[in-house]
């Protein structure tokens, strides 16, 4: 089975699975910005998966709205872009696709760094780190990127050495209904593909902002689950852009991706 019909299972069905591994893997104790960390700055990789990562991946940084940004994908020329999927050694690698809410989220801040200029960052559901990239290119004070992935936190820190940046601290355990912890900003990609998980997005997020009177911005370009969930009539359009052919190619001929300003009319009563 070629890589554009295991997408295609992603898309439809295999989500559900990575969904229900966000909603089970319960939250920890509150998030502290060094000692949550799996991965942080001169932390080695373990070298027979860093071997498969570059060996299976391609470099690039075209196709895509960051051109900025070079990043380890998988492509139509890489091995498993035409393997069967069972084939793959680790768990299904989302994090190998640059989604396009995540995209449009890294295009934003790369284009407006005021956004996140000498601001704590959470990157959440970071996949291959290319939002929480764009905002160390823009001048975060601190970042954190999360993945419940191992092999997403691997890449992330591949992503940085490609693109001359010291390794963020990572944390790749689920951080969903855990104490709200204190950042600025955060923002998040493509994560509204399943119902329960918006729900506790949605709890969780709305929790951050009433306690610690945090921004979020969310990348999505148009899927239903977003657009059908509660969620939707309280975000606020910043942006939309047009997304590049290739990137329309796929996913299943999407065509834009917006990023929203999510402003809860209730954020301040008891949630």
């Amino acid at each position: 089975m070629a890589f554009r019909g295991w997408k295609r299972l992603f898309l439809l069905g295999r989500q559900n699975t990575f969904a229900k591994a966000w909603r089970s893997r319960k939250g920890g104790p509150p998030l502290r910005w060094k000692r949550c960390c799996h991965w942080s700055a001169g932390k080695s990789l373990d070298p027979e998966v860093r071997a498969f990562l570059e060996e299976n991946t391609e470099v690039t940084s075209s196709g895509h709205l960051t051109p900025e940004i070079r990043l380890r994908l998988l492509t139509p020329r890489c091995r498993f872009w035409r393997e069967k999927p069972d084939l793959w050694p680790y768990g299904d690698p989302f994090w190998a696709i640059y989604w396009p809410g995540g995209q449009a989220l890294s295009r934003y801040i790369l284009d407006n760094p005021r956004v996140v200029k000498g601001r704590s960052v959470l990157d959440l559901g970071s996949g291959c780190g290319a939002t929480a990239i764009a905002a160390v290119m823009s001048g975060a004070s601190q970042v954190l990127a999360n993945d419940i992935d191992p092999i997403a936190g691997m890449a992330m820190i591949l992503n940085c050495e490609l693109n001359h940046l010291n390794p963020f601290p990572i944390t790749i355990k689920n951080i969903i209904n855990s104490e709200a912890g204190k950042w600025d900003l955060i923002v998040l990609g493509d994560m509204f593909y399943d119902e329960q998980l918006a729900d506790g997005l949605h709890h969780w997020l709305r929790k951050c902002i009433r306690i610690q009177q945090t921004e979020v911005l969310i990348g999505d370009p148009g899927r239903h689950q977003f657009l059908s969930h509660s969620i939707h009539s309280q975000l606020h359009k910043v942006i939309e852009y047009s997304l590049p052919e290739y990137t329309r190619q796929e996913n299943n001929g999407l065509t834009t991706s917006i990023v929203w300003s999510y402003q809860p009319s209730n954020s301040l009563e008891n949630c």
